[in-house]
């Protein structure tokens, strides 16, 4: 785990339960997520002009943070940023490392649409998991491989077209056994 060394408030959820949920507001859905009863996130629309299911797009930093234990987006959801050591804080789970992640998620969209999304596909192109590994390459990320990278990403989409097709139920998250699966309800 990337964070084993800090407080227990301040490490990632070596397991999490989010439920998302999809809302109808006029000719718009909106993404609710909870974890433990409490509003997590912001309410997401695709903010694009055809539907795409961008939406769902937390999963990925989900995915990120059960499989390469890595998300400053959820560590910011949850309220586990690493304040005890304010450099890390600063620079690990900060604005900037933010939307890197932000940024990653969305190459990784835009490159998957050309690809059903990733369905039936077994790995990524080597130049998009360069190009992430070039973006992340001064952060504690680094230590993941482009091959740990591909597994994250992949599992991702697995969960997010599921997600997409439901339209609500529970992401759940595993760090230890570095895993992500959706349970529809």
């Amino acid at each position: 785990m990337l964070d084993e060394n800090f407080p227990y408030n301040e490490q990632l959820p070596r397991e999490f339960k989010v439920w998302f949920e999809e809302v109808k507001q006029g000719n718009s859905a909106r993404i609710f997520l909870k974890m433990n009863g409490m509003q997590i996130g912001d309410r997401l629309t695709d903010n694009t002009y055809k539907e795409d299911g961008y939406r769902f797009h937390d999963v990925f930093h989900l995915s990120y943070a059960a499989i390469l234990g890595w998300s400053p987006t959820i560590r910011s959801f949850m309220k586990h940023k690493r304040k005890s050591i304010p450099t890390v804080d600063e620079v690990e789970d900060g604005g900037r490392t933010i939307a890197i992640e932000e940024a990653i998620s969305a190459l990784v969209f835009d490159y998957a649409k050309s690809y059903s999304y990733f369905e039936n596909v077994t790995s990524i192109d080597h130049e998009i998991l360069r190009t992430i590994k070039n973006l992340t390459s001064h952060l504690e990320v680094k230590r993941r491989s482009t091959g740990e990278w591909a597994h994250a990403i992949l599992e991702g989409f697995s969960v997010w077209r599921q997600l997409r097709k439901a339209a609500r139920g529970t992401v759940v998250g595993d760090l230890r056994a570095r895993s992500i699966y959706f349970v529809e309800s």
